[in-house]
Order: C-alpha cells, then structure tokens, then sequence
C-alpha cells in the first residue's frame, strides 16, 4: 500500500462514506478529507453574511474568493478535520441547524462546485488523502489511485440515521428522515453539474447487508491490491 496517494469515496447520503473513509485514512496514516464540509463552510459563510441562499451568483462569488484549509484535527474533540477560513476554526460552527437546512441548496450551484472543485483539487493533489464525497472519481480526482462507490438501499440508509438519532437520546420519524433521504438521492442524482454516479473505473461496494467492520475490510483490500 506505500504507492497509495489518493483514495476516492463516492456515494448516497448516509452510505457509511465518512465512516469507512476516516477508518481507512487513519489506518494509512493520511488526510481524511470529507468534501460535503466545504459545502458546509460556504454555507455557513453566507448565512454570516446575510446573503441570501437563492441568489446564485452572490454565493458562488463567496465560494470563488474564500479559501478553506483542510488540515488534519489539531484537538481531540471528536472532530475528523480542521475546517480553516480567513485563520478561523470553523469545524464545529458548520453544524449549525441553520447550515444543515440550506447546505442542499447552495451544493447544487454550479458556480459553487465548481469554485470548490478547483479548492478539493489543490487538496487533494498533495497526496496521502482519503477524499469522501459525491463527485469524487468522476469530477473532482479523477486519477485518483482507487475509487470506491458506496452504496444501500434509501430504506436502509434511513434506517441507520433513524438508529443513530435515537442513539444520541432524541425523537426521530422514520418516514419522515426517509423523505429527506429520497428528496436528497433526487438532488444529487439530477443537477446539472457532476451529478451523483459511480466513476466508470469505481469499485462498488453495497453496504445493505455489511456492517461496518466488513466494509472497511472489503475496502482495505482493495486498497491492498
């Protein structure tokens, strides 16, 4: 495995990406890096600044003029990554309501991906990365040494956010996360710009009947080819 530089992992919301994604890079010792935060930093950004989420443009110019640094966690307080703007830790204020409620729509602005890209690429090109997100292997690293696409069912996907909510000791609805998760599969699935898909070079794993431990296990040996 020392000849791996860069690990792609695309899939549905709640697929386990993020999951399978920081235990392979912190076996390898690399960079997890979970693209959907810098979606969540933009966000955040605009709410900030009082611009309006439907005015495209305003935020896709917040996307293009800001840099984000991702680094690896400098405080063990559970964080996966540092999330860096204008030298400011803005890890944890990305998990705002607020951001979870508009993070959808300012990630289907093209002009906001495409900004974006441009900042996962310069990332993600120094290497030793495992990069988790949507638009991975098909848009974003491309020669990426290995693309994973990692897939369940809607049902089973709800399922495991429904589990994980009660877990935390709140109220969840079922049919009500599975909604979200449908209405979020259509979203990805059909914009216009690097639409959900597995690269044509991906390895997918259907993670309906894994768990966690046979993932990560299917994926390290794919890695270990």
């Amino acid at each position: 495995m020392s000849d791996l530089s860069i690990i792609a992992i695309d899939g549905p919301a709640a697929s386990g990406k993020s999951t399978l994604g920081f235990r392979l890079a912190e076996f390898l010792g690399y960079l997890y890096f979970d693209t959907g935060l810098m979606y969540r930093a933009i966000t955040w950004l605009a709410l900030q600044r009082g611009i309006d989420m439907r005015d495209e443009a305003a935020v896709s110019r917040l996307a293009e003029d800001i840099p984000i640094e991702v680094a690896a966690p400098s405080f063990e307080d559970g964080r996966s990554c540092d999330i860096v703007v204008d030298g400011q830790d803005i890890t944890w204020k990305i998990r705002q309501p607020e951001v979870d409620a508009n993070v959808s729509i300012v990630a289907a602005y093209p002009g906001v991906r495409e900004a974006l890209t441009v900042q996962q690429r310069r990332i993600g090109l120094r290497g030793r990365v495992v990069m988790v997100g949507r638009d991975i292997g098909t848009v974003v690293l491309p020669e990426a040494d290995v693309k994973i696409y990692l897939d369940a069912s809607a049902g089973e996907r709800a399922r495991r956010r429904h589990e994980e909510i009660l877990q935390r000791g709140e109220t969840a609805d079922f049919d009500d996360i599975l909604s979200k998760v449908n209405k979020r599969d259509r979203i990805d699935s059909t914009r216009d710009v690097a639409p959900l898909k597995p690269a044509d070079d991906a390895i997918l794993i259907d993670s309906d009947k894994l768990d966690a431990d046979q993932v990560f296990q299917k994926a390290l040996s794919l890695c270990k080819r």
